[in-house]
């Protein structure tokens, strides 16, 4: 009775986790399916909404309505930062080849990391983030805290409010169009500049929310503390199959629960090696994915 306790308390712990990852991960496929692009700069911006969210709260204290604030600050800042690197970086080079874009992505990660390190109110050393008091809820054999209880429920609704706006707004179908074809979308009529520059903002948001609550669940940021949730999150959308919206939610879940099954019942110490050789393996066994489908492309 008591390991299955054990295991049910760590699939909590799993799922919000796993919902942060999903977050992000959300973001590196929405890039990936409309400009096919692997933004590995899109980890740090995690790191830029954490930052965001810790100045609102340092600022005016951490209470609800504060906390709320700090989020739409941290969105708000994300998708500033987003457009800016997409307009800048990003689109003088998409006529160029895949490897020109994905060098820039890793300097301009470099770039957020750096910039973030000399900037004298941030700096190199970390710091402890300002979270709401914790209250743990006894659920019959297991517990979850408020902080869990709120990643895990505000990352679902921001799922489904994204996948509402996929399937069912102007821009959404824009988004789609342009994803499936671009110069039949911009034939269309449909402005592909502007798409793209929402579709980086979108992501860019739920990288914002997921730094405040990544923030808050694991309350210590630095300059580089994006770079393993993004890795992860890059995982999480390998696993579900790259460019598919479904599959980075489920990439995310799974990813986030095999973590905390390997630091309850093995150690943590081996947690990371579990997140990357589950990359390896996928990549091995079905390269598309869970979720992803095989595409022609002609050379």
């Amino acid at each position: 009775m008591e390991s299955t306790s054990m295991i049910v308390q760590q699939i909590v712990n799993g799922v919000s986790l796993g919902s942060i990852y999903a977050l992000i991960a959300l973001g590196y496929t929405m890039v990936y399916g409309i400009v096919k692009l692997i933004n590995f700069a899109h980890g740090d911006l995690l790191m830029v909404g954490a930052y965001a969210g810790y100045f609102v709260l340092r600022q005016f204290g951490a209470t609800p309505l504060v906390f709320v604030l700090a989020i739409f600050f941290a969105m708000f800042v994300c998708a500033l930062f987003a457009v800016l690197i997409e307009r800048l970086a990003y689109k003088p080079l998409r006529t160029a080849p895949r490897l020109n874009s994905l060098i820039t992505a890793i300097a301009v990660s470099l770039i957020l990391q750096n910039g973030a390190r000399v900037l004298p109110f941030i700096g190199p050393n970390p710091r402890q983030y300002v979270t709401l008091p914790t209250i743990m809820v006894e659920i019959g054999s297991f517990s979850i805290s408020n902080i869990q209880l709120i990643v895990i429920i505000l990352s679902a609704l921001l799922m489904i409010l994204l996948t509402y706006i996929i399937h069912f707004t102007k821009i959404g179908k824009a988004l789609r169009a342009v994803s499936w074809d671009m110069k039949a979308a911009s034939l269309m009529g449909i402005s592909v500049n502007k798409t793209i520059a929402f579709t980086f903002a979108l992501g860019a948001v739920l990288a914002g929310v997921g730094g405040v609550l990544y923030a808050t669940a694991y309350p210590q940021i630095n300059p580089t503390m994006g770079t393993m949730p993004g890795l992860k999150a890059f995982v999480a959308a390998v696993l579900g199959g790259i460019g598919s919206i479904p599959g980075a939610m489920i990439g995310g879940y799974i990813l986030g629960i095999a973590e905390t099954m390997t630091k309850g019942f093995l150690s943590s110490q081996f947690a990371d090696a579990i997140s990357f050789s589950i990359l390896i393996i996928i990549l091995l066994v079905k390269p598309t994915g869970l979720m992803g489908k095989k595409e022609r492309e002609k050379v």
